[in-house]
């Protein structure tokens, strides 16, 4: 039986710890959720329950679909293991509508379509911001090289590709997400999460948000959007 030791890692909503088998961690989804880079925190009871399940059921999709990912079973109610990455210290977006930080930045109308969809990388570091990073900050900075990069953006835009279709048939609109990848034994792996958490969904029809987008935007039943989109997904949240 794989046995919990130490703390490796804590984030703003997750926490990592080793165990007895040196190439697998323990994630623990908790109920804290923020928003703003850290600057708004509160405890929403059930979420990351919620966030194991939905995480579970689309690494399990994903990888069905032939995307590599460190999911490897669900262990507790709120808990997963996973394999040991090491993580780039990078995001991964991707923006099929125009929503968030990008209408700011550009002055574009939010719900623009992005045909292509845009891929952009951010540099993780909350005390930053979360930077607009380029290739050629990461190369010089040694974070990845060319053909990592060039991994994860094909990676990235393989996962929209299912994920849209997938959302699409569950009459939802996948607007955006960031994705994290890691390496183990020198191949790359999707890690970290996807869950409502880091991706914006619409209802098709209203464009209701059904996202954490509640959460920033103080419109309140986040956990109860989350499981909507649970739900019309098909994921067993029990």
């Amino acid at each position: 039986m794989l046995e919990r030791k130490e703390l490796l890692k804590t984030g703003k909503a997750k926490a990592l710890y080793t165990t007895s088998d040196v190439s697998k961690l323990i994630m623990e989804y908790r109920d804290d959720t923020s928003a703003f880079d850290g600057k708004k925190i509160e405890q929403i009871a059930g979420k990351g329950t919620v966030n194991n399940r939905f995480n579970s059921f689309i690494m399990e999709h994903l990888s069905k679909e032939g995307v590599a990912n460190h999911h490897i079973e669900v262990s507790a109610p709120n808990e997963s293991i996973v394999m040991s990455l090491e993580m780039f210290p990078i995001e991964c977006v991707v923006r099929n509508f125009a929503a968030g930080s990008i209408c700011k930045r550009l002055g574009l109308e939010e719900a623009s379509v992005m045909d292509p969809p845009i891929f952009e990388f951010f540099y993780k570091d909350d005390d930053l911001g979360d930077p607009l990073i380029n290739d050629c900050h990461i190369t010089s900075f040694g974070w990845a090289n060319e053909k990592d990069i060039e991994e994860m953006k094909k990676m990235t835009l393989q996962t929209n590709d299912i994920l849209v279709k997938l959302f699409d048939t569950a009459d939802l609109i996948l607007v955006d997400f960031k994705l994290e990848f890691g390496k183990f034994e020198n191949k790359i792996y999707l890690g970290d999460e996807f869950t409502p958490d880091g991706c914006r969904v619409w209802d098709k029809e209203t464009k209701k948000k059904l996202d954490k987008d509640r959460f920033r935007l103080g419109l309140g039943d986040v956990v109860e959007s989350y499981q909507e989109i649970a739900h019309r997904l098909g994921v067993d949240l029990t």
